[in-house]
């Protein structure tokens, strides 16, 4: 059985130590360091299937170190997302269809851009060109209607986040950045247990929990 972990005072406690600790044990770098809640879940076979989990989780507060967010787009939703601040980059159709001709183009943009939104009426063309090389690393196409508020998708997806088990039996989620307060990693952190939690209540067993940073080394949560 899952051990529970549902917002208690417990284990807000001992996150908030784990995290001080973690923000502390190492010098501070010259870049925004993130900071990563890591699950472990021991004897568990990730080949079977009862045991996937792949969730794109909105976090309570967003890490202070923006995400990558891309856009395809035609139109004025193009006007729009070039008009803001916030895209790291705005690609045509046009665009994308000759992007299309180089897989290694592709396979840049894949790794460059965190999350990739495409204006609805393109998604087939986006999943055909794109796909190949955003599923290997868990990214997908995300469908944005032409008439869209894109303040709204970039404020989601400024906090989103993947949560998932891949290739090894453990959850390693970004729960924001050194920049956050404690309070906000503390209730990121709780929203990554309480989605493993409801996910996965009596499919696998939690072993140990870590906060960790980037460049720092994993502090042990004591529950």
């Amino acid at each position: 059985m899952l051990k529970a972990v549902s917002l208690t005072v417990n284990v807000q406690k001992q996150l908030r130590e784990a995290i001080n600790e973690a923000l502390n044990n190492s010098p501070k770098r010259k870049f925004e360091e993130s900071v990563e809640l890591i699950v472990t879940f021991p004897g568990l076979d990730v080949k079977k299937a009862d045991v996937k989990l792949r969730e794109v989780l909105f976090l309570p507060h967003a890490p202070k170190k923006k995400s990558k967010i891309c856009i395809v787009a035609e139109g004025d939703l193009a006007l729009q997302a070039k008009g803001m601040e916030g895209f790291h980059r705005v690609l045509s159709k046009a665009e994308l269809e000759e992007l299309g001709k180089s897989k290694k183009m592709v396979k840049k943009l894949a790794k460059d851009c965190d999350w990739v939104l495409v204006q609805s009426d393109l998604m087939g063309l986006a999943g055909r060109i794109l796909g190949p090389a955003l599923g290997p690393r868990g990214k997908i196409p995300i469908a944005v209607p032409p008439r869209a508020d894109l303040k709204q998708f970039l404020d989601r997806y400024n906090r989103a986040v993947i949560v998932r088990i891949k290739d090894q039996p453990q959850i390693q989620a970004k729960i924001g950045t050194v920049s956050n307060t404690i309070d906000e990693l503390v209730e990121n952190a709780m929203a990554v247990l309480n989605l493993i939690d409801s996910k996965l209540r009596g499919v696998v067993k939690i072993g140990d929990i870590y906060i960790k940073k980037t460049m720092g080394k994993p502090v042990k949560i004591k529950l």
